[in-house]
């Protein structure tokens, strides 16, 4: 299954400053507020609990206020990251959140509105919805 996975990039404009929603995108508690309904951490082991089943994933980088890549550890998943990264325009100062992806190709449409769905989350957190 890794072999045939697609990179997806989205792209989304927020209205916030890089340093809050880089609190949103590296915390457990800042994910568990958007990403999943609860997220444990241990090291740099990552757990994301979504209505009972578990997720455990790797935060391998991180640049303070910039981005943050989480490998996922599940097998058959082992090509498998995500990605945050903040993009501030330097012209209109407008923040943009650039996530990456790896997707099964027959998943991407899903994967991608689930993405947006849980960026609106966010968004409202945020209260730039």
């Amino acid at each position: 299954m890794a072999d045939n996975l697609e990179k997806i990039e989205l792209e989304y404009l927020l209205n916030t400053s890089p340093a809050i929603l880089f609190n949103r995108l590296a915390t457990p508690s800042g994910l568990s507020e958007w990403f999943a309904d609860n997220v444990n951490v241990k090291g740099n082991i990552y757990t994301f609990i979504w209505e009972g089943s578990e997720q455990q994933a790797e935060q391998t980088q991180r640049k303070e206020n910039k981005m943050v890549r989480y490998q996922w550890l599940d097998e058959g998943m082992e090509d498998a990251w995500f990605q945050f990264e903040i993009n501030v325009d330097e012209l209109t100062g407008d923040v943009a959140l650039f996530i990456t992806d790896h997707v099964d190709p027959d998943e991407k449409e899903d994967t991608i509105e689930l993405w947006d769905q849980q960026v609106e989350v966010l968004k409202h957190g945020l209260g730039s919805s």
